[in-house]
């Protein structure tokens, strides 16, 4: 009986997990210019991604239990949670007593705290799991926004919406092909879906 219960449960997570979708078979280009300048590199696109995704990779070993532990209670793949930790705070590297953007946002995952922007309290220590729930049920929640907004898009395509989204909000997001338009570095989406192929494709244990 116990056995049936454990398939049971894993088969459930697997179902949930494929609610949003599979981020392997997301499309993407990858980091803008802009945004593999953090790193110095002389590239960009997808292999700029893959290049930060690895460098963040050590740091972000320390909240992979925490981040698998919510990517399961939430149905979000933990590979694309670690992505946007990456993308974020170079997986805390880039805060300052949990704090970044100049005060605005908190935590592994950037909450925004600025009334004029996401306006959300900040939830739990910086690097606590508390954190990352209140932060993947944001995602969670521009996935859906998206879903309603785009009813025509693919699966896949509502979750790079989503993505978009958290960076921006769902306002911002006007057409799949210029998805990003309007994001930070004009490359959020694709960015953090390249580092999260990354992730799911080099780290077995998310």
């Amino acid at each position: 009986m116990r056995d049936f219960e454990n398939q049971h449960k894993t088969k459930r997570k697997q179902d949930i997990c494929s609610h949003y979708g599979n981020i392997m078979d997301v499309e993407t280009t990858g980091a803008s210019w802009q945004t593999s300048q953090q790193d110095g590199l002389k590239f960009s696109g997808v292999q700029a991604s893959h290049k930060m995704a690895q460098t963040d990779a050590d740091r972000m070993e320390k909240y992979r239990s925490k981040i698998n532990s919510v990517g399961g209670k939430y149905g979000i793949d933990p590979a694309l949670i670690a992505a946007i930790i990456s993308r974020e705070s170079r997986a805390g590297n880039a805060l300052k007593d949990g704090w970044g953007d100049g005060g605005n946002a908190w935590g592994l995952m950037q909450v925004d705290v600025n009334p004029k922007g996401g306006g959300h309290t900040a939830r739990g220590a910086w690097d606590s799991e508390e954190h990352l729930c209140q932060a993947t049920k944001i995602l969670v929640h521009f996935i859906g926004r998206i879903s309603n907004n785009f009813p025509g898009w693919n699966t896949e395509q509502k979750l790079k919406g989503g993505i978009a989204a958290y960076n921006m909000g769902d306002g911002s997001v006007h057409s799949y092909e210029n998805v990003d338009g309007s994001t930070t570095g004009g490359d959020y989406s694709n960015d953090v879906v390249a580092r999260a192929q990354w992730y799911k494709k080099n780290n077995k244990r998310y």
